[in-house]
């Protein structure tokens, strides 16, 4: 059966990164199997010389992460219908293994009810994984796969299923957190999530606040994904304990006054449709080790 699944692969760019992308290319280029099909999204910008066979679209301004990423999932038809699987990379990445879209249209073939899976994020020089990039409570081993309940943005497949389901990402959300609202949204629908550490995209180590607008759009988008799919008891409880935790951590003075900025725009703008997320669906993800207070 994984021989039939179809794989195409979505990345955006900002055109900044000409050589880190065609690396990028070359990798997944030699996967192996069948060829994985390739969206570059320019998002905002001109994309750079790609190989031949490689589409693009030039989107005339920047739509965010996700808004971009919407845009390559719809190339491959509505909901990417065209293909079975979608790959979400990173254009500073790179494969480590040609063997990684076979994994996937295995993993997706034995497991019918499995709807994303999460790759393992290494750098490239020291093989060294951030304990952020383990997308669990119990990150201390990122060699252990398992079961999650979200997945890293850029370096993570997707059954193309899912969207037909439950939608797409976020545009609203521009940066940060889109990943979990699918999440929690294809988790509310029955599907699973898979954290692989045999998935590996390697990447250079990085700090998330290396972004201006980290602060900011990471405390809105905090407020808007609760707002948006926690049942209503679990809203003040979840958005209490992530304040309390981001007040431990000791940001400096105009971190923490952008944070508080943002929590108070998560409020007071609109956060998109509401659909709070059933009760045994906050069970599951309890199960799974991250109950969603936390």
């Amino acid at each position: 059966m994984s021989a039939l699944m179809k794989v195409g692969a979505v990345i955006i760019t900002m055109g900044n990164r000409p050589d880190e992308l065609r690396a990028l290319l070359d990798s997944v280029a030699k996967q192996d199997g069948d060829r994985v099909e390739v969206v570059v999204v320019g998002n905002g910008s001109p994309v750079p010389d790609v190989p031949e066979g490689v589409r693009t679209i030039e989107l005339p301004e920047n739509l965010g992460i996700p808004g971009g990423r919407n845009v390559g999932i719809e190339a491959f038809g509505p909901s990417g219908r065209d293909v079975d699987i979608l790959l979400f990379l990173d254009d500073d990445g790179l494969l480590a293994h040609h063997d990684t879209a076979e994994l996937c249209r295995q993993a997706f073939a034995a497991d019918p009810k499995l709807g994303i899976v999460s790759f393992r994020i290494a750098d490239p020089d020291s093989g060294v994984t951030q304990r952020r990039h383990v997308p669990r409570l119990r990150a201390s081993d990122p060699m252990r796969s398992s079961r999650v309940t979200t997945f890293l943005g850029g370096a993570n497949a997707v059954r193309t299923q899912v969207f037909a389901e439950v939608g797409g990402l976020p545009d609203e959300f521009f940066y940060a957190h889109e990943e979990t609202d699918l999440a929690w949204r294809a988790l509310d629908a029955g599907w699973m999530i898979d954290y692989r550490s045999d998935m590996v995209l390697f990447h250079p180590t990085t700090a998330p606040s290396r972004h201006a607008v980290y602060h900011r759009m990471v405390a809105r988008n905090r407020v808007w994904l609760a707002r948006r799919n926690l049942p209503a008891p679990l809203v003040p409880v979840y958005l209490g304990v992530w304040m309390l935790l981001t007040l431990l951590r000791r940001p400096s003075r105009p971190a923490l006054r952008a944070w508080f900025g943002g929590f108070r725009e998560g409020w007071t703008t609109s956060c998109g449709p509401r659909r709070p997320m059933k009760w045994r669906t906050v069970w599951r993800l309890t199960r799974l080790g991250r109950p969603p207070v936390i």
